[in-house]
């Protein structure tokens, strides 16, 4: 028969009704914490997901081993998320490791992950509690292979980087248009036929000096570094005596591609702290597109090749000349469209000024009166012609009383003036009286003793005047009677 106990076995859960009942921080009922009863039941502490999480995560990043490792790998699947970041596996024969590879740092990168190929990779291992599992957050990434080279290279890239060697503050722009360019590099290869074909392509006017120095070998290094302090010698010396342009703007550190140990003295410590300390802005153009050095970091811009390190210093003169006939162009049109507004403008102000002239106000002024004087004129007419109608308005109104007035008047003056006429002396004259004058004095003679015998006499008779000689005196009565008038009839 099996042996009764109290207690559970160490491998055995408590039944769901063997736990007291309690109330979490939450208010929500559950088990309660790891307790002992008197009666040598025992108590569980059951914990959270994210409490599991945490502890593992906390685990790992206590563990001075795990915050920068190198693990080396075959590539498994890849996948890039449309932020950029990468996201691979690390696998060998029994186990795997997930691996991120964040944006900035996979850019900054020449090296690609591919499945299948067996990587190095460096970084720090950490807990991505959202998902709960750990993985590898890569800082950077290069083929297995290089043994004692590539832990060199790294560890020196972290001691220079934290010294600020490679701080992106410390880049300087290259200038647009250098008219003189330093090269550091072997007069021996294809490299400095190559910089000098590309910038006389490009940019012809820019004058190309080369400071030779050994870039392969135990040499190399120390050979790179005096040829930098040639140049800074050469720049500060025109700088300071020569003509303007003559000291160099920038210099190209330059060198074809080969293996890590060709470009090894690139990488050399006395070499990347000259191209940090270089005076002018350094253009790196060290080995192919997949190499890169520490002068690649401390260079102020880094080119793939060494003939792209010619395309980046100068511009291309055939664009330059397609910008310039663009900008010819515009400045064509604007200057076209600005001339067109200044001659509207200048149309303007002309007439204006013709109006404010002398001549055309005086033409103005005359044009104004003649229009003035020629209603003046209409207005004199019109009045004339108006008093005329009421003049004659007037005449008509008056005419037929006049003329009966005058009718009468007339015939009254006809019948006086006959009866004046038969009173007048030109009546008597004509019933053959005379009127006798004398001629020297015109005096009308009444009495004979007025007219001496010999005077000379004018004598009046109806149809004229004739002369005559008083002579002796006659008697009265013989002669007839004479008028009122002293003449004799």
């Amino acid at each position: 028969m099996p042996v009764q106990r109290d207690e559970p076995p160490d491998w055995a859960l408590p039944a769901w009704d063997a736990l007291p009942e309690a109330s979490g921080p939450s208010g929500r009922r559950g088990p309660a914490p790891a307790t002992t009863s008197p009666g040598g039941s025992f108590g569980l502490r059951i914990l959270g997901v994210s409490d599991v999480t945490r502890a593992v995560r906390e685990l790992l990043r206590g563990d001075e081993r795990l915050r920068d490792l190198w693990v080396e790998g075959e590539v498994g699947r890849v996948t890039v998320s449309s932020a950029g970041h990468a996201y691979f596996t690390l696998k060998d024969e029994r186990s795997q490791l997930s691996c991120v590879w964040f944006r900035d740092d996979r850019l900054a990168s020449p090296f690609e992950p591919q499945a299948g190929l067996r990587v190095v990779a460096h970084g720090r291992l950490d807990v991505f509690e959202q998902q709960g599992v750990y993985q590898l957050y890569v800082a950077a990434l290069q083929p297995a292979g290089f043994g004692d080279l590539a832990l060199q290279f790294e560890a020196l890239k972290a001691r220079l980087a934290a010294e600020g060697l490679f701080d992106a503050s410390r880049k300087r722009p290259l200038p647009v248009r250098p008219a003189t360019i330093a090269v550091v590099t072997s007069l021996s290869g294809a490299v400095w036929h190559d910089i000098r074909t590309v910038l006389g392509r490009r940019w012809p006017l820019a004058q190309v000096i080369v400071a030779p120095c050994l870039v392969q070998g135990d040499g190399a290094p120390a050979s790179i570094v005096a040829a930098l302090r040639r140049v800074a010698e050469w720049a500060d010396e025109r700088g300071r005596a020569g003509p303007a342009g003559e000291a160099p703007a920038l210099t190209i550190v330059a060198r074809g591609g080969g293996s890590l140990e060709d470009l090894w003295a690139f990488n050399d410590e006395r070499v990347v702290r000259a191209v940090a300390a270089h005076p002018i802005p350094v253009v790196s153009g060290v080995g192919h597109e997949v190499d890169v050095t520490l002068v690649d970091f401390a260079a102020d811009v880094r080119a793939a090749t060494p003939s792209a390190a010619a395309e980046l210093v100068v511009p291309d003169r055939a664009d330059l000349s397609r910008a310039v006939t663009h900008e010819r162009r515009r400045l064509d049109v604007s200057l076209g469209t600005r001339l067109e507004g200044i001659r509207g403008w200048l149309g303007q102000e002309a007439r204006v000024l013709e109006r404010l002239s002398p001549v055309a106000m005086l033409a103005a002024a005359r044009e104004r009166s003649g229009v003035a004087l020629d209603r003046a004129t209409a207005a004199i007419l019109a009045r004339i012609v108006a008093e005329r109608r009421r003049h004659e308005g007037v005449v008509a109104r008056l005419a037929a009383p006049l003329d009966t007035r005058l009718a009468g008047a007339r015939a009254t003056l006809e019948t006086q003036a006959a009866a004046l006429a038969a009173l007048g002396p030109h009546a008597t004259l004509e019933r053959g009286y005379a009127i006798v004058r004398r001629v020297e004095d015109g005096l009308i003679v009444r009495d004979p003793a007025e007219a001496p015998a010999g005077t000379a006499l004018a004598l009046r008779v109806a149809r004229g005047t004739f002369d005559a000689l008083a002579g002796g005196v006659t008697d009265a009565g013989s002669l007839g009677s004479t008028d009122s008038s002293g003449g004799q009839a």
